[in-house]
């Protein structure tokens, strides 16, 4: 899959949004389509690194303790892996609606990508930044309401 992978890496957003709009249509479907072919490939990049950097010797550890592969994901996979996905989430929600916008913005008739394309045909500075700000509002709000919470939660392990 690399080679996909790194393409996918590669190839710029706007061109995927424009091929998905011509393919499937100007439909919700085409701009989700977009959306995940463009972030799939660098969450899939970041969780691979966190899982090359798996301590091998807590397997070993593990396989001679026996212990259940349930019990080594949840308990020594997953706290391992945590900084990697919590990387991921938060990458992946900062580019996903940037997408987004971009994808209101050329081929969709509602959403806050094409309201600001409206104001900015407009030329009304006033209303883009009052959309662009409140989308920033919603994304701290996700990034403390949310991710912060849940990769405290995820790290406890390492306090202890």
């Amino acid at each position: 899959m690399d080679p996909w992978l790194v393409v996918f890496l590669n190839l710029p957003a706007l061109v995927l949004i424009v091929l998905c709009y011509l393919w499937i249509g100007l439909t919700e479907t085409a701009a989700i389509a977009a959306v995940t072919l463009n972030k799939i490939p660098n969450v899939t990049t970041i969780i691979r690194e966190g899982a090359k950097a798996l301590d091998p010797n807590l397997r070993a550890m593990s396989l001679v303790f026996k212990v259940p592969k349930g019990d080594f994901l949840h308990h020594i996979v997953i706290p391992q892996l945590a900084p990697f996905i919590a990387a991921a989430a938060r990458s992946g929600i900062a580019v996903i609606w940037k997408i987004v916008l971009v994808v209101e913005f050329l081929g969709r008739s509602n959403g806050v990508g094409f309201q600001i394309h409206l104001y900015f045909q407009l030329f009304d500075v006033a209303m883009v930044l009052v959309y662009s700000l409140s989308f920033i509002a919603i994304m701290l709000a996700i990034e403390w309401v949310l991710l912060q919470p849940l990769e405290h939660r995820a790290r406890r392990w390492r306090d202890a």
